[in-house]
């Protein structure tokens, strides 16, 4: 498996890591539920035909209902472990997405592609703390132009900001500071 220090095996000697992260957790929520509803459904299924059916059939519907939920965490630990591994990286000159078990695919976008950058949170995002990014170029699809459940949207919006567009509060252009048009 990928340990998470192996990404930097990406990067280029003349880079500097900006951010690492991995999506939000609340991105397992959904597998939760799943794997939770499933197990639950399982026993009762269990538990309705216990002494309903006799004899082998009632054998049946036990190693039945038991292999179905070994499925269901076996896929529910994937899961996790796909979650688990997979990056988001920002450089100073890219954005990374890895990620894979056993085939390891990485994802790339140089940020001097970089036209616009957005990022939305719904209400469950605002409350758990993670947004989408959205990652748009030059009126091309990239490898990474939307990253879902990206933890602390705000501080890796403005770093990715700061980086594309120059520093806080300079234009690129000039270097000179740029006036703020909303204070007085």
């Amino acid at each position: 498996m990928l340990a998470p220090r192996e990404i930097d095996e990406y990067l280029l000697p003349t880079e500097r890591r900006v951010i690492r992260v991995r999506q939000h957790w609340a991105v397992m929520i959904p597998h939760i539920t799943q794997t939770a509803l499933f197990l639950i459904a399982m026993i009762l299924i269990d538990r309705l035909l216990e002494g309903r059916i006799g004899g082998w059939g009632e054998a049946l519907v036990d190693n039945l209902t038991f292999y179905l939920a070994l499925v269901a965490v076996l896929r529910f630990v994937v899961n996790s472990i796909l979650w688990w591994i997979e990056r988001i990286v920002i450089t100073d000159k890219r954005v990374m997405l890895a990620q894979g078990i056993i085939t390891h695919n990485v994802g790339m976008m140089p940020l001097g592609k970089v036209t616009d950058l957005t990022f939305s949170r719904t209400v469950g995002g605002r409350m758990l703390g993670y947004g989408t990014l959205i990652v748009e170029s030059a009126g091309q699809i990239q490898a990474l132009n939307k990253i879902d459940y990206m933890p602390r949207p705000e501080e890796i919006y403005e770093a990715l900001s700061e980086l594309v567009f120059g520093e806080k509060g300079k234009t690129r252009a000039t270097g000179m500071l740029a006036r703020n048009r909303w204070r007085r």
